[in-house]
């Protein structure tokens, strides 16, 4: 008989699930009736870790109370388990389009528990971000708006993508959440079903081996029972050891099948320290600790007690090793804090820069270009900073939100008074297209043509005007102006004998000017081209009608011009000259005027380009490597060059234009 209960307590001892306390073993064995002590369980008892706890420092069992706080949690929710297996990133450096992308790729996972912390985190940095940049966009809103009612809106497509991201998470997450809810109770019914029957496995007139399969089966049970509520574990647990525990004394009659269980009991625990002495050398902390936390459970759920004799000195290795990974974990914590103090430093220093420029007083479009890349530019080393302390993050936050909003008040504070200024031009540039449109069709050309031109000089005199009007009312005014002279020119070349003789010996001369031929002697060219030059300004001005034939002839000088080794610059100027040469002596004094504008306003887009690249390449000059240019400062320094030498270009002609109006 005593060799077939061996059998089958060697049986059960390969099938624990769970750990019987040694500190409880006792106290059962001095219960005379386990059916009393059972009744008492309700009262929490003292698990093999508390009670030799009192043996411990205050240290000791801050460590423990880590791992056992984490696997009560755990025990709610089995998913909990799988969030060690993805990394929680440091969600505050990533853009809102990287965080957008990775809130995709968090919903798609299986396991909503195990993703909802990673999730939390990334709705907290993306509403961070997305607020600061209405904000922005509201007070870019209020500085240019010139309407009172019109109210402020700013749809993100981006925003539309996180809301439509986040809502499939949430609707994921109240899923699992009613799927949990219903299955917790369930699991706690079983499980305390399962106790109220080990209250009844002691039973003297039971077959021992009958009651051993019994045990196995209840075993069994509460192995696949499932998550309960984690305020109920630790209750439940203890009672559940108990009355194990109960069992085992019941057993106790037996002390070789009992020594047996010990022995194997004692080898598994031994095992679990060696491995624990292996991860207490483990460079993965975060690995180590989490492996620590599934060999705790595997001590407290799996293995049975051990003998009296080795039980304090078997319990307080094993927490001697888990308090030496417990204080690694918190060294690894302290350097995160101390990388978190480093960011918050940064982080103030950027906010100190912003609130300098927040107060430098800059009088220019283009200078101001130059503040609002260099607040730009802070603005994403701030969010690429990384992580400060959490005690202080809603203060450095405000106190950056605070640095960005002054200089944006301060920069629209100066585009305030141009834009003032450039609305008040525009009403006077709306007035005198009005004035230019009605006059357009007028035929009382000796009294007309006056007041056109004086139109066209207040029209030099008033400055700039907003952007978006600018193109649009300047081609109404030329068109209006072109459409009145137009006029005018035909009816002067209606009759006009003299053009008519112009035009006719012009078509002739286009015959021998296409039959020139270059003689190679650049002096000798460049002097012949000249003189057909002057020929053809001889004959003339041509009917209005007729003026395309001045085309054709540029053509052939074109033709010509590019058979000579002229440079560029010498061959863009005798081109300009032929074709100022001729206005000059049509007396078009309005296409004169327009070319004029036309050329100021070519030299100004060359310059605030070449400042704007010139700005652009400090930013690669100014680092450490600034000695040993790379290929971008060298193509920009290059580009530069080319607006250099074009700006030139239209300065001379400029001034060709000028001296030609001075004579």
């Amino acid at each position: 008989m005593l060799e077939e209960k061996n059998d089958n307590l060697q049986e059960a001892d390969g099938k624990l699930e769970i750990e019987i306390s040694d500190s409880t073993q006792d106290n059962a064995t001095e219960t005379s009736e386990p059916e009393t002590a059972a009744e008492n369980s309700t009262t929490v008892i003292e698990t093999e870790a508390e009670n030799t706890a009192e043996a411990t420092d205050d240290n000791h069992q801050t460590a423990l109370d880590a791992i056992t706080n984490s696997n009560a949690e755990e025990s709610e929710d089995e998913t909990l388990k799988e969030r060690h297996d993805i990394p929680m990133q440091d969600y505050d450096t990533f853009s809102l389009d990287a965080l957008v992308d990775e809130l995709k790729k968090l919903i798609n996972t299986d396991k909503v528990m195990s993703v909802k912390d990673h999730i939390e985190e990334i709705k907290k940095s993306f509403l961070l971000q997305y607020n600061h940049l209405i904000e922005e966009k509201k007070e870019e809103f209020n500085a240019s708006n010139q309407d009172p009612n019109e109210e402020f809106e700013y749809h993100s497509p981006l925003k539309s993508k996180f809301d439509e991201y986040y809502t499939v998470f949430r609707e994921k997450r109240n899923a699992h959440f009613k799927h949990l809810q219903t299955n917790l109770k369930s699991n706690l019914d079983n499980r305390l079903a399962i106790v109220e029957e080990l209250k009844e496995l002691i039973n003297p007139q039971e077959n021992i081996k009958d009651t051993l399969k019994h045990f196995n089966d209840l075993r069994e049970r509460w192995k696949n029972a499932g998550a309960i509520p984690k305020d109920k574990y630790n209750h439940v647990w203890n009672n559940y050891h108990f009355h194990v525990e109960n069992f085992y004394d019941y057993l106790h009659l037996d002390r070789e099948a009992r020594d047996l269980d010990f022995k194997y009991n004692l080898e598994q625990k031994q095992k679990i320290i060696a491995r624990v002495e292996e991860l207490a050398n483990e460079t993965d902390i975060s690995k180590a600790f989490r492996e620590l936390q599934d060999l705790h459970r595997i001590w407290k759920e799996d293995i049975g007690p051990v003998s009296k004799e080795h039980r304090d000195t078997i319990w307080n290795k094993f927490s001697e090793l888990t308090k030496k990974i417990h204080d690694k974990r918190e060294v690894l914590f302290e350097s995160q804090r101390a990388n978190e103090h480093n960011n918050l430093e940064v982080k103030k220093e950027i906010i100190a820069k912003i609130e300098v420029l927040g107060t430098e007083k800059v009088n220019s479009h283009s200078q101001w270009l130059v503040q609002i890349q260099k607040v730009e530019t802070l603005r994403n080393e701030f969010f690429t900073a990384g992580k400060v302390p959490s005690d202080v993050n809603e203060e450095t936050w405000a106190a950056f939100k605070t640095a960005v909003r002054n200089f944006n008040s301060f920069k629209n504070s100066f585009y305030k008074d141009i834009k003032k200024d450039q609305n008040d031009n525009l009403n006077k540039k709306m007035a005198l297209v009005a004035k230019a449109k009605e006059l357009q069709e007028s035929t009382d050309f000796s009294a007309t043509t006056p007041v056109m031109k004086q139109i066209q000089e207040e029209w030099k005199q008033i400055g700039h005007v907003p952007k978006k009007y600018s193109d649009k009312i300047w081609k109404e005014f030329k068109d209006a102006c072109n459409h009145y002279f137009d006029k005018l020119k035909e009816h002067k070349s209606e009759e006009n004998v003299d053009e008519v003789a112009a035009f006719d010996n012009k078509k002739a001369y286009l015959d021998i000017l296409r039959a020139y031929q270059l003689t190679g002697d650049h002096k000798t060219d460049l002097d012949a081209i000249k003189a057909h030059i002057e020929i053809w300004k001889g004959y003339g001005k041509v009917p209005f009608s007729r003026r395309h034939i001045e085309g054709k002839f540029n053509k052939i000088l074109d033709a010509l011009f590019e058979k000579l080794s002229l440079s560029k610059k010498e061959t863009e100027m005798m081109r300009f000259s032929n074709r100022i040469d001729s206005l000059s002596d049509s007396n078009d004094t309005r296409k004169l005027d327009n070319e004029k504008i036309f050329l100021m306003r070519k030299i100004e887009e060359v310059q605030n380009e070449i400042f704007q690249l010139e700005n652009n390449i400090q930013f690669f000059t100014n680092t450490k490597n600034a000695k040993k240019e790379n290929s971008i400062v060298l193509e920009v320094r290059k580009n530069i060059a080319v607006h250099k030498e074009s700006l030139e270009l239209w300065k001379d002609k400029l001034k060709q234009l000028r001296n030609l109006g001075q004579e």
